[in-house]
């Protein structure tokens, strides 16, 4: 099993939600999150006034799924969130070592 975590642009979440349904992946997570990579921020300006905003809104997608889906997973993803901007974000791919659904009791591939 495999953990896919993706940063993405929260614009983007609706595309990347139906990409994932397409591939019948029914569950994910979405945190808002704040932060920056290579361009560190930007420069606003506010009733006059500019300040610089170092963290940038972003939304961070967890799914667990098997471990020979990962690639296509994230290849969708990857599709979806595309801009071609600065910013577009980034996929990290984790071993899941185990899964329990709460409910039911049951584990691995079972719980997904």
């Amino acid at each position: 099993m495999k953990m896919i975590v993706a940063i993405i642009k929260p614009f983007k979440l609706d595309e990347v939600r139906d990409a994932l349904s397409a591939l019948g992946i029914h569950g994910l997570t979405v945190t808002e999150v704040k932060g920056y990579g290579r361009q560190k921020g930007h420069t606003e300006i506010y009733r006059g006034a500019e300040y610089a905003v170092n963290f940038l809104p972003k939304l961070m997608i967890q799914v667990a799924i098997e471990a020979d889906r990962a690639n296509s997973v994230a290849d969708a993803i990857k599709a979806a969130a595309y801009t071609g901007q600065i910013g577009d974000g980034k996929i990290f791919i984790f071993p899941l070592e185990q899964t329990i659904r709460i409910r039911t009791g049951e584990t691995g591939r079972d719980a997904l």
